[in-house]
């Protein structure tokens, strides 16, 4: 059975955040680069930077960034946390998978448990 790590709610938070691919871009980008300006994320895509603030709090409502102040500056770092959660129960539902098929192949190869 799938242990249940992630509650109902923020699996589903999280998973509507990546559903938009600028959010994905922008989490790829912060991951790739570390914590950024606004400002200079934007710079990466044809949108305005409200919209690209907009993406950036979808992000931060699921957990995926956080925000931090240093003196004026707002930078914006990603929450790997999430991400591994997310990891770690698609693995899991693999697992669930992969005794299924081998099960599936035993039973078509005529094997027992017994062999």
């Amino acid at each position: 059975m799938v242990e249940q790590r992630l509650d109902d709610q923020k699996l589903t938070a999280i998973l509507k955040a990546v559903s938009d691919p600028k959010r994905r871009e922008l989490l790829t980008l912060l991951v790739q680069h570390g914590p950024t300006r606004v400002t200079d994320l934007a710079k990466h895509f044809d949108v305005s930077l409200n919209a690209v603030s907009k993406h950036i709090k979808i992000l931060e409502a699921a957990g995926l960034v956080r925000r931090r102040t240093e003196w004026r500056e707002h930078l914006i770092e990603p929450v790997m946390e999430p991400v591994s959660e997310i990891d770690h129960w698609f693995q899991e539902l693999r697992s669930i998978w992969t005794q299924r098929l081998d099960a599936l192949d035993q039973a078509l190869s005529g094997e027992t448990d017994d062999e």
